[in-house]
């Protein structure tokens, strides 16, 4: 009887095939995809941020984080594998830029139903 109730406690315990879920997973990814995460430059939720003020000849001038939640998956997918100045290049897997679309998006759904 005692195996039996061990056998199936070892089933249930080790039948759960993912460790975290999906979204503890994006959001774990966005707060550091590879030392330095999106939400430093792009905000918590993709809406953009201010980087840096600094003054370039004379001229006050600003250096952006871009708005990056409403971007479609496509365009967001794109942006991710070309090479930009001040963007960090994170050599993300497929797997990984769905995770992180998934995480700017999470609240989509919920906002339709208000």
């Amino acid at each position: 009887m005692k195996y039996i109730l061990f056998l199936i406690l070892s089933i249930s315990l080790f039948s759960e095939s993912n460790f975290i879920t999906p979204m503890e997973y994006a959001s774990s990814l966005y707060k550091n995809p590879r030392g330095i995460g999106c939400h430093r430059c792009h905000g918590e939720n993709g809406e953009g941020k201010l980087i840096a003020n600094y003054v370039h000849k004379g001229k006050k001038k600003s250096f952006d984080g871009p708005i990056i939640k409403d971007l479609s998956y496509e365009k967001f997918y794109k942006a991710l594998n070309k090479r930009k100045k001040g963007m960090p290049r994170y050599f993300l897997t497929d797997n990984e830029i769905e995770a992180l679309y998934l995480y700017l998006h999470r609240n989509d759904k919920k906002s339709e139903k208000k």
